[in-house]
């Protein structure tokens, strides 16, 4: 619900009211007690999100989320053969790679 800013013109009273978009305008100044009260046109406030959900991503176009799931798809498929080899292959892989790097840099 927004909040709106009033004004009366038999006192110059000005305040703000928390209401509903389909309440009618307060018409009663809470000052001087007339109903000479009018609804200001304000610029408003800007657009708030709340929470911790919103993300640039949860815009983008259907096309790119099509091709993000195309390329998690392919990554998915080619992740578990990788990792197919137990935990001391991986590291004898890291430490000829390494080595092999340096040879190969040294030619």
């Amino acid at each position: 619900m927004p909040t709106y800013d009033y004004e009366c013109d038999a006192c110059h009273h000005k305040w703000e009211l928390f209401q509903s978009i389909k309440a009618e305008p307060e018409k009663k100044c809470p000052a001087c007690k007339k109903k000479k009260a009018r609804r200001l046109i304000g610029a408003g406030a800007g657009l708030i999100f709340k929470g911790s959900g919103f993300y640039l991503t949860d815009y983008r176009s259907k096309s790119y989320k099509d091709a993000a799931k195309a390329d998690k798809s392919a990554s998915d498929s080619a992740s578990p053969k990788s990792d197919s080899g137990a935990k001391s292959d991986s590291g004898a892989s890291k430490s000829s790679d390494s080595g092999g790097s340096k040879s190969a840099s040294k030619e």
